[in-house]
């Protein structure tokens, strides 16, 4: 489903008054921890989480470890990882004992062999309703020609979205369904031309320049991202979801590949057994933990747009959304992390 992505690398946040308020909060939490970890500490002990390397699971993440440490006293530890690496240490070593963001069609055998003998266990759809996947074009283009609903309708009108279809990169999962469903669809039979991209960077700054523009776009692009945060995109229909049709056309060069769109994506949000066990209230907080998409979408166009950190993000989204996190935490928790986050 999901090939890794990549993001690039975003420099701190420069702004002075933001840093003020990410430096107050510190301030805050140090003072903070001087009065409650003594409490906590003896209810939670050490806690390794994964650090993924894109953008959403990295916000993801920090929030987390603001509410293990501020408000349960754990001693965090962030382990830097990626799908494939952090499926192959939970089969290897049993950790770490969170993994956080892992977008389920993307792990492979090994964690399902791993979930089915008990020794994983998903807590939360960490991404609310899941990742999304699919082919879009921008809202002011839905608004101008509202006929354009489908693919089918792009097929019959191709020079309004201009022609051209923006493609995944190679070595992209997307890139293999994408290619069986052009096929499937006879796409440049129809009069689209099929361009793929060199990188990541240049599908998105496809839609940037298109919107500055306000040109026609016809593509593929994926959410949560910064991306779909900045820029409104209507997800046009490819047909109905048949799950067979598209598991086989995530293999390249399907013989006879069908149409299907995009199911969405469960991104979840996993522990070990025995961590479970150990830690029943971090499981239990964890199992609640989840992000609206479009509420990611948003942290993420915020982040980049300022040149955030994803601490950085953290922190607006702790001081933005205590309505939503403090039904994750519990009852001592929400008082301990209410003091610090007025």
């Amino acid at each position: 489903m999901r090939q890794q992505k990549f993001f690039p690398k975003e420099n701190r946040l420069t702004s002075s008054k933001l840093r003020g308020v990410c430096v107050g909060i510190v301030g805050a939490i140090a003072g903070a921890m001087m009065i409650s970890n003594s409490a906590g500490a003896a209810s939670c002990g050490k806690v390794s989480i994964t650090e993924m390397n894109w953008a959403s699971s990295q916000i993801i993440t920090e929030v987390s470890k603001f509410l293990m440490e501020q408000g349960y006293g754990c001693k965090v530890t962030k382990v830097p990882s990626a799908t494939t690496t952090a499926v192959a240490s939970l089969a290897e070593n049993g950790e770490p004992d969170i993994v956080t963001e892992l977008w389920l069609n993307s792990s492979g055998d090994v964690y399902k062999k791993m979930e089915s003998a008990g020794k994983v266990e998903r807590l939360s759809e960490v991404i609310s309703p899941g990742g999304l996947e699919g082919w879009w074009i921008p809202e002011y283009l839905a608004k101008k020609h509202p006929e354009l609903k489908t693919v089918k309708d792009v097929l019959a009108n191709p020079k309004l979205v201009g022609a051209r279809f923006n493609n995944c990169p190679d070595g992209w999962g997307c890139r293999k369904v994408n290619d069986n469903l052009v096929k499937a669809l006879k796409m440049e039979a129809a009069g689209i031309e099929v361009f793929n991209h060199g990188s990541g960077e240049t599908l998105a700054t496809s839609i940037a320049a298109a919107y500055d523009d306000k040109k026609p776009w016809f593509g593929y692009y994926w959410g949560p991202t910064a991306v779909l945060g900045k820029y409104p995109m209507k997800k046009l229909s490819i047909g109905k979801i048949d799950t067979k049709i598209h598991t086989a056309n995530q293999n390249k060069g399907t013989p006879n590949p069908g149409i299907s769109d995009f199911p969405p994506a469960p991104v979840l949000t996993v522990v070990t057994a025995a961590f479970k066990k150990r830690e029943p209230a971090i499981a239990s907080l964890m199992g609640k933990v989840s992000f609206d998409v479009g509420t990611m979408n948003g942290l993420l166009a915020w982040k980049k747009d300022k040149k955030a950190s994803a601490e950085e993000a953290a922190v607006r989204f702790l001081k933005q959304e205590k309505g939503t996190w403090s039904k994750w935490v519990s009852a001592n928790a929400n008082k301990k992390l209410s003091a610090i986050l007025k």
